[in-house]
């Protein structure tokens, strides 16, 4: 028996050489037939025999010395890979590193030979037996896709977005205010105008005090707004077409024309006219020294009004709402004059006639809102969206949503903006008196407070998001820090170039009625110029809204979105010359600290 176990062995050792070498052939010659390619799909063995692990090692010695390209690698890395797993099986941990085996593909071809086991003898004790591994249990693992943990969405706070098209209405006690004003109005309009109709009708003193103002007063006062109507438009035209002509003539004729109106009505040589000339004279003075002192900020004005009216021709009929507005506003004028005269057949003529002085001035300065809003949203809208808004519904919105903040903004931005004048004037002014400038510097301060809360950059935000009016005054001025364009926005402009346009009308219907009223009836020289005046200058105001709103969005969406490509680098290359000392600013105080740096 043991002389016929190592023939055995040898023979064994025979077949494994031959099998090895037909191998080492087929790895050669990079070949595969249709059964080791259909290895590829099959999952590795779970066990090996203990006798082929040492053909495995040799093996694996071997395909560490080919090639990435060779076939056999591709083979070896083929069959390791495992079935995808059930998805009923939950995934394994990931701290659980498996190993990885490299079993031999062809063993399926030719199945290992069997371990010879020897048979005891008496002079060999019977060997131990081999051990076998335990078959190795694979989990498979997951597939790609699988492995990717899916992160379970928490529902989040989303940002509040900002509306174009916000319905709630802003400033809605101040609306209230004027809808009740309005109602007043209206009914005290009517009563006079009855009023004035009855003492028409009866006879004695109040009837010929009646006729002579219906044919000396009512006639001036409706030319005096057919005037200023037509000069507002003239105005308004001429900015458009010739802005860097126009912006010189308007601070010097403003200046020119006050100057004449007010000698003309000292050549009248009345008590009451000269009274009025004077007036007029001391305000040309102003106006001269102020044209003078804001000459630098000229070229810069012209720069910015030329770039703001780019877009108006794009919408055609961006000025029907300034037609609307002073249509409606002759009219009201018309009604508000006869009203005037009908309060000479009431009690306290003058506290009624005061009372629709105020009256006025409040709708007109809200009709010249309605159109800075109407405008400021259709521009704003171009410059942020770059859409094409119709006017009339922008219109709609104005008279509408946003009239409550028209309201508010039209009764405290006036007063707001001459109190600050007052206090900048103030500020400008040194002397000795400690304690009267340090009120002078408390005041500005105040008022630069309350300028943030409530200012007329507000209407741009209004008109496009819907805020309320303190709420887009106090945004539209953080935009401005931001982009550090606070000296730039102070040192505008446009606002006082359409002041001084409505001055100019007003002076120019002064001229006119003054003269025609000293040629037919000289007691009323007085009282229709100052009308007069005031009439010109709200209807040319409601017409110079559409440049001035043009110049406020162009700001505003500036600051709010510098990069766009419909704004050029105007405004940066100012920022930079004022950084840089290279250009020329003119002191204007703004706040304590700055004027004690």
């Amino acid at each position: 028996m043991g002389a016929v176990e190592p023939v055995a062995e040898e023979e064994n050792g025979e077949k494994e050489t031959k099998i090895r070498e037909e191998e080492e052939r087929d790895v050669e010659k990079g070949e595969m037939d249709s059964q080791q390619r259909g290895f590829q799909n099959q999952p590795p063995p779970e066990a090996a025999p203990a006798a082929a692990t040492g053909g495995e090692n040799f093996h694996m010695e071997r395909m560490q010395r080919l090639s990435a390209t060779n076939p056999l690698r591709l083979v070896m890395n083929a069959g390791t890979r495992v079935a995808s797993p059930s998805p009923y099986h939950a995934p394994p941990p990931a701290h659980h590193h498996q190993r990885r085996s490299f079993p031999n593909p062809f063993h399926h071809r030719h199945p290992p030979a069997p371990v010879p086991v020897p048979m005891p003898s008496q002079h060999h004790p019977p060997p131990a037996p081999i051990p076998v591994p335990a078959p190795a249990q694979h989990h498979p693992s997951p597939a790609p896709s699988q492995t990717r943990s899916t992160p379970t969405t928490t529902p989040q706070q989303q940002p509040s977005v900002i509306t174009l098209n916000s319905r709630s209405y802003t400033n809605k006690f101040s609306l209230f205010l004027f809808v009740v004003h309005m109602i007043g109005a209206i009914g005290l309009v009517c009563f006079l105008v009855f009023k004035g109709i009855q003492g028409l009708l009866e006879a004695g003193e109040a009837q010929r005090k009646e006729k002579r103002l219906l044919k000396y007063f009512l006639p001036q006062v409706e030319a005096a707004s057919l005037l200023s109507i037509t000069l507002a438009f003239i105005w308004q035209k001429a900015l458009r077409m010739w802005p860097t002509f126009m912006v010189h003539f308007i601070l010097w004729s403003s200046f020119i024309l006050t100057l004449s109106a007010g000698i003309l009505l000292i050549c009248f040589q009345r008590p009451s006219t000269d009274g009025v000339g004077v007036v007029f004279i001391m305000f040309a003075i102003g106006n001269g020294l102020y044209s003078c002192w804001v000459t630098p900020r000229i070229k810069f004005c012209t720069k910015i009004l030329i770039k703001s009216l780019e877009p108006v021709p794009k919408f055609g009929d961006l000025n029907r709402p300034t037609y609307l507005t002073l249509g409606a506003g002759f009219l009201w004028m018309s009604m508000w004059i006869l009203a005037v005269i009908g309060a000479i057949n009431f009690y306290f003529p003058p506290l009624i006639i005061i009372a629709l002085v105020l009256s006025m001035a409040w709708v007109t300065e809200v009709m010249r809102n309605v159109v800075n809003l109407t405008v400021s949203r259709v521009i704003a809208l171009y410059y942020l969206r770059g859409m094409q808004s119709s006017t009339q519904f922008c219109f709609q919105r104005a008279l509408s949503v946003n009239l409550g903040s028209a309201c508010l903004g039209s009764l405290f931005v006036p007063a707001i903006e001459a109190l600050r004048i007052v206090a900048r004037g103030l500020n400008l002014l040194e002397g000795e008196d400690e304690f009267m400038f340090c009120c002078a510097h408390c005041g500005l301060k105040i008022m630069d407070s309350i300028f943030k809360r409530g200012n007329g950059w507000a209407y741009v935000q209004i008109a496009t998001y819907g805020k309320s009016f303190v709420k887009a005054s106090q945004d539209t001025w953080e935009l401005f820090q931001k982009r550090e364009m606070e000296t730039i926005v102070d040192s505008d402009m446009t606002s006082a170039i359409c002041f001084l346009t409505g001055v100019c009308s007003g002076s120019i219907c002064v001229i006119v009625i003054g003269a025609w009223t000293f040629t037919v009836y000289p007691n009323f020289t007085a009282t229709l110029s100052l009308l007069s005046a005031y009439v010109g200058y709200l209807m040319t105001r409601i017409a110079m809204a559409l440049p001035h709103a043009c110049v406020s969005s162009y700001y505003v969406c500036y600051a709010e979105n510098p990069d766009n490509r419909l704004f050029d680098k105007t405004i940066q290359e100012r920022l930079n010359l004022i950084k840089s000392d290279r250009d020329i600013i003119v002191p204007t105080p703004r706040s304590v600290t700055s004027r004690s740096a």
